[in-house]
Order: C-alpha cells, then structure tokens, then sequence
C-alpha cells in the first residue's frame, strides 16, 4: 500500500470519527495539490472550527517542513478556525496537538514524537473537549 492510500484512508477515519460526533467535516481535495494553503479537513460543530492535518505514522515521530505548518497557520488564521495536527500512531491511535505547540527541531523541520503526544498530545475525546472537568 503506498503512502498516499494510508494517509488517505487515516483522513477518512478522522472524517467518519467526527461526523460520529455531530461535526460538519469535509476533505479538502486541494490539500497538498494547489498553490493556496489547505488542511486535510475542515469541521466545525456550530461552535468550534478546526483546520486539521493529518498523518499516518508507521515509526515513533514525524516531520513536519515549517512551510506545511504555515500554511495551516495562514488557512486557520483567514478561516477563522483553530490550527490542529491529528497523527494516527500504527497500534496507537490518534492523537491531536494544537499546531502553535509544536517544537522547531534543527535545520527548517517540525518534529512531532509518541513520546512528546503522550505528554502534550490529546486523544479525541479530549481534543473534542468531553473530559473537560464539570464545574461546581
């Protein structure tokens, strides 16, 4: 299986997760094949927006160019939707990190880690805000 099916059939799972949810979501076709910055998906409940880029990762981390980053910073920032990076971890599952948290590794790259997700990193009832503590 090349890494444009596995990346692809990782949006698609996100996709059919979030509708589960009762987000509005679409693929965006452009991703990563136009000019203009645009995230692999758009959802929006009425209430939250979210610009998100996903990946499927077979290893422990992921690379992301700083350009892949600004241009979801720029998509986000003109949307008016909040920036996320969804990485699906083989055997793992998903795990969601705002995209301004992430850690500039040497030379012009992103790195994102297992380890680091499992710190910093939400799972999807938590990036969907579900464990939010009740107040008194």
């Amino acid at each position: 299986m090349s890494m444009k099916s596995k990346g692809t059939r990782a949006e698609r799972e996100l996709f059919h997760l979030l509708w589960k949810e009762n987000y509005g979501v679409v693929r965006s076709a452009g991703s990563g094949s136009t000019s203009q910055p645009s995230p692999d998906l758009l959802a929006s409940n009425g209430k939250k927006t979210f610009a998100i880029e996903c990946k499927s990762v077979k290893g422990e981390k992921k690379y992301f160019s700083a350009e892949e980053l600004e241009q979801l910073r720029i998509f986000s920032e003109t949307f008016g939707a909040e920036a996320w990076l969804a990485i699906r971890f083989d055997n793992k599952g998903w795990f969601f990190l705002e995209a301004k948290k992430i850690p500039q590794s040497k030379g012009k790259n992103f790195l994102v880690s297992y380890q680091q997700l499992q710190k910093d990193g939400l799972h999807f009832q938590e990036f969907l805000g579900k464990y939010t503590q009740e107040k008194l």
